[in-house]
């Protein structure tokens, strides 16, 4: 994926939806799809942010993308079902979906972690990911050709110490994308998960506050990994946990 180089209409007249849109890998991704032609549905927690993200794509005159404001640790089962249904209303089917929205909330030993904190986390990282999958798989089927792709990382694939909920959420997307993949083996419709690795963003910064972010790669550099894998080019890549470096 290194030296992949995605043409300018690749995601042409397709529909995306991206989590955690309004900053970091989100958000770079949502600018990424989109300048390669596709409606972006942008789905996060802070409206003002998703806004931010609105308005880049806007001016630099791509498909005008849609907003979604939703907190992922409250939605209960019947609002990511009527947001399928607005979805259906609005689009008639989705093309794309990017679990990208992720909380780490602290690092702690396990003996220290606190249960309300473990299920924050876990509800956010893992829950709302596979709820919201289950409420756009009838959207998904009706893409010629559909990818879902988790953002994951290298603690969900080696635990570390201290990394708790976030590292336990990781690896259960792991488990959560075989398990799609191999269930969708026969479909139009691809799953894989992709490890950006250390990345100049505000969740960096919070577990690591002494590392120099301008040492670490930006989010936008690892577009081209993410645009392959979103976009035709990978068609019958699926069940696979891939790196963007």
């Amino acid at each position: 994926m290194q030296k992949y180089t995605p043409p300018q209409d690749l995601l042409q007249n397709r529909i995306i939806l991206v989590t955690g849109a309004g900053s970091g890998i989100g958000q770079s991704a949502a600018r990424a799809f989109a300048s390669h032609g596709a409606t972006v549905i942008l789905l996060g927690r802070t409206l003002s942010k998703l806004e931010e993200t609105y308005d880049l794509i806007e001016e630099a005159g791509h498909p005008q993308p849609a907003i979604i404001p939703l907190n992922l640790e409250s939605p209960s089962e019947q609002d990511y079902y009527s947001l399928g249904d607005t979805l259906y209303k609005e689009f008639g089917r989705l093309d794309g979906l990017l679990h990208n929205a992720a909380q780490l909330a602290l690092l702690s030993r396990i003996d220290d972690y606190d249960l309300e904190t473990w299920n924050k986390v876990v509800q956010v990282n893992l829950t709302a990911p596979f709820i919201l999958t289950q409420a756009c798989l009838p959207l998904l089927r009706k893409s010629e050709d559909a990818s879902i792709l988790f953002t994951s990382d290298r603690v969900g694939r080696t635990g570390k110490a201290y990394w708790g909920a976030y590292s336990a959420s990781k690896f259960a997307i792991e488990g959560l994308m075989q398990t799609l993949a191999d269930e969708l083996e026969n479909s139009n419709i691809r799953v894989n998960s992709i490890d950006p690795g250390p990345v100049r963003t505000a969740m960096r910064a919070l577990a690591y506050p002494g590392e120099d972010p301008k040492l670490l790669k930006t989010a936008d550099s690892l577009m081209h990994a993410y645009l392959y894998l979103m976009g035709p080019d990978s068609k019958g890549k699926t069940g696979q946990a891939l790196d963007a470096y």
